[in-house]
């Protein structure tokens, strides 16, 4: 059995998580914050936007600003002779931009769920907005925030409209779980695809006992 589609799954799924984290987190913090409700819901809109997407369509963009004739991927194949599209990189970047909705919704409603007299308390104290930040609403909300984290995970790890898009299905490279499953179908493999099909539903049987685990707990 070949292992490789697990292998670039997790570590496809790690990388984006680690970078969606605290992108989702940052992100949610400064549209929580905001006050104008006409850009606060136009920013939160775009940021929404590839959650309700379909992925094919998120990879079309994805391929078009990044791809071989795209500006981002021309320019880093002229300057650093680094190539993204169909790449292990695309693979990390199209799990990162369908996951990333998940972590900031669910970071976001965390974070507007604190009680605002904590926060106003402090402030009172004369304590900064970044340490108000760090030391009160995000232990408060870190519950929502780690159960947002396991889902942009789960997300991750399952995602495959955008990644055949931008990756494409490169055996050892960048086909992950859905793809492998995808290929041994078509293939007419249905053992294979079996087995590939068991690994993901125990992966996902662990994330959601891990979200249940988390959204469970109290601040």
């Amino acid at each position: 059995m070949d292992l490789s589609p697990v292998l670039v799954s997790c570590k496809t799924a790690s990388v984006s998580i680690a970078v969606t984290f605290f992108i989702g987190l940052f992100a949610a913090a400064w549209v929580a914050g905001m006050r104008n409700r006409f850009w606060k819901m136009a920013l939160d809109g775009i940021l929404t936007l590839p959650l309700v997407l379909p992925p094919t369509v998120a990879g079309f963009f994805l391929l078009y600003v990044f791809g071989l004739r795209g500006p981002i991927g021309i320019f880093f194949i002229r300057f650093f002779s680094v190539k993204i599209a169909f790449s292990w990189g695309a693979t990390v970047l199209a799990a990162l931009v369908i996951s990333f909705p998940l972590m900031y919704r669910s970071a976001r409603g965390a974070l507007e769920q604190v009680e605002p007299e904590l926060i106003y308390a402090a402030r009172t104290l004369g304590i900064s907005e970044a340490r108000i930040f760090w030391k009160i609403r995000l232990p408060c909300a870190m519950p929502g925030v780690a159960g947002g984290a396991v889902l942009a995970f789960a997300r991750g790890l399952g995602e495959f409209g955008a990644t055949a898009m931008i990756a494409g299905n490169i055996a050892g490279r960048t086909r992950t779980l859905p793809l492998a499953i995808y290929s041994e179908t078509a293939a007419g493999n249905m053992d294979m695809a079996g087995r590939y099909v068991l690994i993901i539903v125990l992966f996902s049987f662990i994330i959601v006992a891990l979200m249940n685990y988390f959204t469970g707990k109290k601040p």
